[in-house]
């Protein structure tokens, strides 16, 4: 999921003050507040909102492919290295899994430094393309995911050969491709990131058993191992987050259960590693006759519905650094990214970097040098901070999975909450697809289904309404995410639906979000409703969000409050779903 924005609802045990992240504030502060929002996001997004009642469709980044392409030229270029040197033998297999990018990639940089030659690999796994959710079978991969996907997979291959390798497309599971092809070209070691969840890691643990019984004949050399039969080796790599796993103050077991406890822990006691860098070029790879072709949609047995409104993310690493450089130096947006970042219509008002973080085709390190250097040469301020500060949100979950595990997936969350949830289907299909009654769930449901991205405040609204007021089992809810988003991934979807939950590890946060509420303030004009529902542009700007009979019944009544255009006095800080 995205970059985790910041939040602000209120607990349901305090309904007097409204608590936002940094600070509290007196309840009359949010009326400013609401004005200040409507100025700072009709500033950045103009163009955005004069566009309410067309069709609009926002490409991400909105950049001509030359120009993206120019721009990873130039980033690669500044991230190469010509004194590294590379003294290994024979050949080494790079996994590629959840990483799908050439800069700072240090199972790549591996491979080259231990090897003579480099054999990329994408698995074209069934278990990620062809199967259900575990529970209530949802596709695993929805089509607009593997659409990205496959996309960042192009990209890769692209990046790949201008570094003088390729990309080996096999289709099939890792366990079973991986040891066939180490035992074909002799390979010493496949390469690969290691992942934190249980189906990653069972998949980790089927490829290292497999690899042990692949016998490799004795290799020429002085070492005393080249004389001997050996088995090809799993080297793993931490990566994917901003601070490294071994840099961590404590024992994992010893993650604190509070996010800012453990923010401030790191800032104050780890450093951020820099990027890797690599040689320019990395090849040659061994000889290959096919290497393979990436798969349509079709071919994976998925059909993608044509999108006309909303955003259409482009995949790869080559978007991914174009969104960076577009979002920080092209708009200049980085310095209003704290006031805007609540937004929900358009592109800009936040940096919607989540899906190529998901995918791995976008290293949060060189987001941290990106806005590192922007400080230097522009300015340093309080947005600048809180990119960082949804960055370290995102490192929080993936140590969470580790030190909580499966219970992150359990009905109870990591705290073993024992509390009753209903599994009705017919009113949790009203929630998906958009059809309770409540525009601004409608919408933000909408929204995710036709482009695979949904805001921050919009997951944390939707996740309230399906689990306090529809009281609906919330892993209905995130298996649904897990279908659609771009930038899903097990341990930002999943721990951020315990905490909407009120089942996850910190006990504080049991949040609720009023739609009232979060319609006067982040949608006043009722402009982000009308885009995805049509049938309310005719009504009044201040009736959009509360339409009475001019729109269809609604399901289930609030669980506090009423829809009236009347204050509700909830809201607040809220409970922490991603955005990316």
């Amino acid at each position: 999921m995205g970059i985790v924005s910041p939040s602000s609802l209120l607990p349901l045990s305090q309904t007097k003050n409204i608590i936002s992240s940094s600070s509290t504030f007196a309840f009359s502060t949010q009326i400013k507040f609401r004005l200040d929002f409507r100025r700072i996001m009709s500033s950045a997004s103009k163009s955005q909102t004069q566009c309410v009642s067309s069709s609009t469709l926002y490409q991400v980044p909105g950049l001509d492919p030359l120009e993206m392409d120019s721009i990873a030229e130039k980033t690669f270029e500044r991230y190469s290295s010509n004194t590294v040197k590379n003294n290994g033998k024979g050949v080494s297999l790079v996994w590629f899994r959840n990483d799908l990018r050439v800069l700072d990639n240090e199972p790549l940089f591996k491979a080259w430094v231990s090897s003579e030659a480099i054999l990329p690999v994408y698995c074209i796994d069934p278990r990620l393309f062809q199967t259900t959710t575990y529970h209530f079978g949802f596709p695993k991969t929805g089509a607009l995911r593997a659409q990205f996907i496959m996309e960042c997979l192009g990209d890769l291959k692209k990046n790949l050969m201008k570094k003088g390798l390729n990309l080996l497309i096999q289709h099939g599971k890792p366990e079973d491709i991986l040891p066939k092809l180490a035992r074909a070209f002799g390979a010493h070691t496949v390469y690969a990131h290691k992942e934190t969840c249980s189906e990653e890691l069972q998949v980790e643990r089927s490829v290292a058993r497999s690899l042990r019984q692949v016998v490799l004949p004795p290799t020429q050399g002085n070492s005393s191992r080249s004389s001997l039969s050996h088995s090809p080796k799993l080297e793993l790599s931490w990566g994917g987050t901003l601070y490294h796993l071994d840099d961590l103050p404590f024992n994992i077991n010893s993650l604190p259960d509070v996010y800012t406890q453990f923010r401030k822990s790191v800032e104050a006691k780890c450093t951020i590693r820099g990027c890797i860098k690599l040689p320019k070029s990395l090849g040659p790879p061994p000889s290959i006759d096919d290497w393979g072709i990436i798969p349509s949609i079709e071919q994976l047995g998925l059909h993608l519905e044509k999108t006309t409104k909303g955003m259409r993310f482009m995949g790869g690493e080559a978007a991914a650094l174009g969104r960076v450089t577009e979002y920080f130096w092209k708009k200049d947006l980085l310095k209003i990214y704290k006031e805007t970042r609540n937004g929900m219509l358009g592109p800009d008002y936040s940096t919607k970097f989540s899906p190529w973080l998901a995918s791995g085709s976008l290293s949060p390190r060189f987001v941290y040098e990106e806005v590192k250097r922007y400080e230097k040469e522009r300015q340093a301020n309080d947005s600048t901070y809180w990119v960082l500060f949804e960055l370290i949100w995102r490192d929080y979950f993936r140590f969470v999975s580790i030190k909580h595990g499966n219970s992150l997936f359990y009905l109870g969350g990591p705290r073993k909450v024992e509390q009753r949830w209903r599994q009705d289907q017919k009113l949790f299909e009203t929630w998906r697809n958009g059809c309770t009654g409540y525009p601004l769930i409608d919408a933000n449901m909408k929204e995710l289904s036709a482009s695979g991205f949904m805001s921050n405040r919009g997951r944390q609204i939707v996740c309230s309404f399906l689990v306090r007021d529809m009281g609906i089992d919330w892993r209905m809810g995130a298996e649904w995410f897990e279908t659609c988003l771009l930038d899903y991934d097990p341990c930002s979807n999943y721990g951020n639906w315990t905490y909407g939950a009120g089942v996850g590890n910190d006990p504080r946060e049991d949040r609720y979000f009023s739609i009232p509420k979060q319609a006067q303030t982040y949608d006043p004009d009722g402009e982000y409703v009308a885009f995805w529902l049509p049938e309310l542009l005719p009504l009044p700007r201040e009736k959009r969000n509360f339409p009475g009979k001019s729109y269809i019944a609604q399901v289930v009544p609030l669980k506090f409050g009423n829809t009236s255009t009347q204050r509700s006095k909830y809201g607040g800080r809220q409970s922490r779903l991603q955005s990316r």
